[in-house]
């Protein structure tokens, strides 16, 4: 069974091996070099500074991850911030993407987020397809943006509202927030 938890940078060598295959194999990311199991794991504790990162596992086993970035620099857009999921090759079509993907969502409403976006390489008609599913509107796609593997890529943008809008508050960094809600929200999905 999957269960859900916050990953932790002890997870860069799993979570770094699941990513190295999109890197290495696809367009889906841009990079061109797997980050080493040190380096994700720095990327993770960083991101976990004010942003929730979330893993899945089965048996033990890294079967997928999303977690939540900064959207722009400008103080304008502290609301708003942008999400990432990846799932283990071998994991894919299984739900796991959209079950962390709820998870996360969940976790950065009760951080005081009111908007998500997500930019997705065109063509990858699953992540189009989660997305839709999962209630993003699609803004626009930016032709020939990204160049890997000898072709030019567009970049497709979408976004989901999270919450109403108003008077902000401040956003609650993630380790501040409640464990007891962290736990709830990781244990429904």
């Amino acid at each position: 069974m999957v269960k859900l938890r916050i990953a932790t940078k002890a997870d860069g060598a799993a979570l770094a091996a699941i990513y190295a295959y999109y890197v290495e194999n696809t367009a889906i990311t841009f990079e061109y070099v797997a980050p080493t199991a040190e380096e994700f794991g720095e990327r993770i504790a960083h991101k976990l500074e004010k942003y929730p990162y979330v893993i899945a596992e089965e048996n033990g086993r890294a079967v997928g991850y999303a977690y939540a970035d900064m959207y722009r620099e400008r103080a304008a857009f502290n609301w708003s911030c942008e999400l990432s999921v990846y799932v283990d090759k071998s994991e894919t079509g299984k739900g796991t993407g959209r079950r962390l993907y709820n998870a996360l969502v969940e976790l950065l409403r009760l951080q005081g987020f009111t908007s998500v976006v997500a930019a997705i390489t065109y063509p990858n008609e699953a992540s189009v397809a989660l997305h839709e599913k999962m209630g993003f509107s699609h803004l626009g796609t930016m032709h020939n943006i990204g160049f890997k593997f000898g072709r030019w890529l567009d970049l497709m943008w979408f976004e989901k509202r999270i919450s109403e809008v108003g008077i902000p508050t401040p956003i609650i960094p993630f380790p501040e927030l409640d464990r007891g809600a962290v736990s709830s929200v990781l244990d429904r999905y």
